[in-house]
């Protein structure tokens, strides 16, 4: 375990930021399950900018790459622009 005064606050701020960004992740992939589940072109694309946001904030935080957010913001787009 941590001696140091510093190290022991760091510990406890990595555990704050791992729980928050965990329920952040979870969340979206939620999200993401969600609007995949979607056979309504409608409720689809009214679901699509609120999820496209929430990857593009997880991939500003790092919390996840931006690549992957890309990947999956292409993909959803495709999914949703083809639902008749």
């Amino acid at each position: 375990m941590a001696n140091h005064q510093s190290a022991i606050k760091r510990v406890r701020q990595i555990e704050t930021r791992r729980l928050h960004n965990r329920y952040y992740a979870k969340t979206t992939r939620n999200a993401v399950k969600s609007l995949r589940q979607t056979t309504e072109k409608e409720a689809a694309a009214a679901l699509l900018p609120k999820v496209v946001s929430m990857l593009d904030k997880l991939a500003k935080k790092n919390i996840i790459h931006k690549n992957k957010a890309n990947n999956l913001k292409s993909k959803l787009s495709l999914y949703v622009n083809k639902l008749s």
